[in-house]
C-alpha cells in the first residue's frame, strides 16, 4: 500500500466515522429514511455538477457491461439500500450493537471475494488482523452482553443484511472491472440511491412536514450529504480500486474509532477506559495485517552478524589449501 492508498484509507475513515456523529444530531430533526434520501439528493447535485464540469461526454458515458454492473453496485447496494438498512436497522438497536453488527462486513467481504474473485484471497496472517480489529471493535463500543444476546432480532436481521449488501456490492465492482473512474461511478450512482431511499421513505409513511428546518439541522445534512456523501464515498471507491476489496472495507473497523472519539469532542460523550484498549487491539490488527507483504530478508546485510541466522550468513571463501568434502 502506498502513501496514496493509505491517505485515502485515512479519509474514507475520517469522513465516515463523522457520518455517525453528524447522523446522530441530525436524527433529532429528520425522519430517519428521509434524512438520507435527503443526504443522497444534495450529494448527486454536488458531484453531477462537478463531474459535468471538469469530465468529457466519452469520460461519462458507460461502455462496457462492467461500467453498468459498477454503477449498479455502487449506488444500489453499496450507498443505497446499505444506509438504509443501517438507518432503519438502528431504530431497532442500539447504537453499540449496531458497530458490532455492521463491523461484520470486512469478515464477509472475503466471504464473497473468495467465490466472485480470483486474485483476492485472506491468508492465515489476514484472518488473525481482521479477528483482532473485530474484537477491537468490540472493545470500543462496549456493549452489554446481555443487550447483544436479546432485544429484537428484526433489528439485527437488518443490519446484517446491511453489512451484506456493502460487502457483497465491493467485491462486485472489483469483479466487473468497470473502465469508469470512480468519481464518475458515483456521480452515477448517487441518483440511483436517492430514488431507492426516498421509494423506501414513501412507503414507510415519512413526511417531509415533520422536517424541523434548524441551523443544526442544516449543518448535519450538510456534513452528511457534501464530507460523507460526497468526498468520503470518492476516497473510499479510489480505495477500492487502488487495494481491493478486502483491505478497502477494514475502514469500517476505525469508522467506530472515529465515530467514539468525534462523539466525545463534540457531543460530551465519554469514552470509556475499556475503548482505549480497544483502539489499542484495531492497532494491533492493522499491524498484523500491514506487515504481510514486508519482507525484510533484503535487509539482513546491513544487520549486525550477531542478529543473523547461519543460513542467513554470505558464504564465506574456504581457507587456500584446503578442498572441501
Amino acid at each position: 500500500m502506498n502513501r496514496r492508498t493509505i491517505a485515502f484509507f485515512v479519509l474514507s475513515s475520517l469522513f465516515f466515522g463523522g457520518t455517525f456523529v453528524a447522523a446522530k444530531a441530525g436524527l433529532e430533526y429528520f425522519p430517519p429514511l428521509l434524512f438520507v434520501a435527503l443526504r443522497f439528493d444534495v450529494a448527486a447535485v454536488v458531484l453531477l455538477s462537478y463531474v459535468l464540469a471538469t469530465s468529457t461526454r466519452d469520460d461519462l458515458l458507460p461502455s462496457t457491461r462492467g461500467d453498468v454492473t459498477g454503477i449498479f453496485a455502487t449506488g444500489v447496494l453499496v450507498i443505497g439500500l446499505t444506509n438504509a438498512l443501517l438507518f432503519v436497522g438502528q431504530q431497532y438497536a442500539t447504537s453499540a450493537v449496531a458497530a458490532i453488527v455492521f463491523s461484520l462486513n470486512p469478515i464477509l467481504t472475503p466471504v464473497f471475494a473468495a467465490v466472485l474473485l480470483s486474485d483476492e484471497r485472506l491468508s492465515a496472517r489476514g484472518a488473525i488482523g481482521m479477528g483482532l480489529g473485530l474484537l477491537g471493535v468490540a472493545l470500543v463500543v462496549s456493549p452489554d452482553p446481555a443487550t447483544l444476546a436479546g432485544g429484537d432480532a428484526v433489528g439485527k436481521a437488518i443490519l446484517f443484511a446491511g453489512a451484506i449488501s456493502a460487502a457483497l456490492g465491493a467485491v462486485l465492482i472489483r469483479r466487473a472491472e468497470p473502465t469508469l473512474t470512480s468519481t464518475v461511478r458515483i456521480a452515477w450512482g448517487l441518483p440511483l440511491a436517492a430514488l431507492l431511499t426516498h421509494g423506501f421513505a414513501w412507503s414507510a409513511g415519512e413526511s417531509t412536514a415533520t422536517i424541523a428546518w434548524t441551523p443544526a439541522a442544516v449543518l448535519s445534512l450538510g456534513y452528511v450529504a457534501v464530507v460523507a456523501g460526497v468526498l468520503a464515498y470518492i476516497a473510499y471507491f479510489a480505495l477500492l480500486d487502488s487495494a481491493g476489496a478486502i483491505r478497502s472495507n477494514l475502514v469500517f473497523y476505525v469508522v467506530p474509532v472515529v465515530s467514539t472519539i468525534g462523539g466525545w469532542a463534540l457531543l460530551g460523550e465519554s469514552i470509556a477506559p475499556l475503548a482505549v484498549v480497544g483502539f489499542l487491539t484495531i492497532f494491533a490488527g492493522f499491524a498484523v495485517l500491514g506487515t504481510e507483504s514486508i519482507d525484510v530478508r533484503p535487509r539482513l546485510p546491513d544487520l549486525p552478524a550477531r542478529f543473523r541466522t547461519i543460513e542467513d550468513q554470505p558464504p564465506q571463501e574456504e581457507p587456500r589449501g584446503f578442498r572441501s568434502d
